[in-house]
């Protein structure tokens, strides 16, 4: 089922007399359920989708469609809502609150969700539910990258979308990671979005998706190989 469609969008930055056109209409669908990973150079406009699809940015022309209404035309609120009931972010950046424990850390979505994963049960499944009680400082740059990824998963949200999200991770967690957004696409039926430069991910991916110059180069359905069948 169809969960998200871009139609014609383009998206330009303009500073001073300089213009750049991030995407350049660019037209595509993405469905419940599916692994999508994004590839494409630096620059090439793989976080400005990133961004429009997690209503972060707004198109400069073009309709992106969410359950029959246009995100770009809603109101400041209605984004607000919509940010809140349906996406998860998993930024480079971990944005962790440094006096809250990693489980208040990730208890604060209860806040902005009616049905969210229970922080113990997200805990378990990064590998961190002996940290629960710790606060951001005392853990390690991959620590802290496991429990932004648990507070984004926590959320339940119906797309995921994340930029490098095992950036900061040795091979053996990084697998975890990817075996769990696996779980959340097959399992929960949820969109996961990532945006990577690791090719060894797209092979996981039901859709690879190459990004070039702010146009989409290939948009591909593959049969996905298992995070086990990966040498990474």
């Amino acid at each position: 089922m169809k969960i998200i469609e871009f139609e014609n969008v383009s998206k330009i930055y303009t500073n001073g007399n300089n213009i750049l056109k991030a995407l350049d209409e660019v037209s595509f669908s993405l469905e419940e359920g599916k692994f999508i990973v994004i590839l494409g150079p630096s620059g090439a406009g793989k976080s400005t989708l990133l961004n429009l699809l997690g209503g972060l940015d707004s198109p400069s022309s073009g309709k992106i469609i969410y359950q029959g209404k246009d995100i770009a035309k809603l109101s400041n609120d209605e984004l607000a809502e919509y940010r809140a009931a349906t996406v998860g972010f998993i930024f480079q950046s971990y944005n962790l609150i440094p006096t809250l424990t990693v489980k208040e850390n990730i208890m604060l979505i209860n806040e902005v969700v009616d049905k969210p994963f229970l922080a113990q049960e997200v805990l378990k499944e990064v590998g961190l539910l002996e940290h629960m009680n710790k606060f951001p400082s005392e853990l390690s740059g991959g620590e802290q990258q496991r429990v932004s990824i648990a507070r984004a998963i926590a959320k339940n949200p119906k797309i995921l979308l994340c930029d490098e999200p095992t950036g900061a991770l040795d091979s053996e967690t990084g697998v975890l990671i990817l075996k769990l957004l696996l779980k959340m696409a097959k399992t929960y039926n949820k969109t996961i979005v990532i945006v990577t430069h690791n090719q060894n991910i797209a092979k996981l991916a039901d859709i690879v998706v190459k990004v070039r110059n702010g146009k989409i180069t290939s948009f591909k359905e593959q049969v996905p190989l298992s995070a086990d069948e990966v040498e990474w």
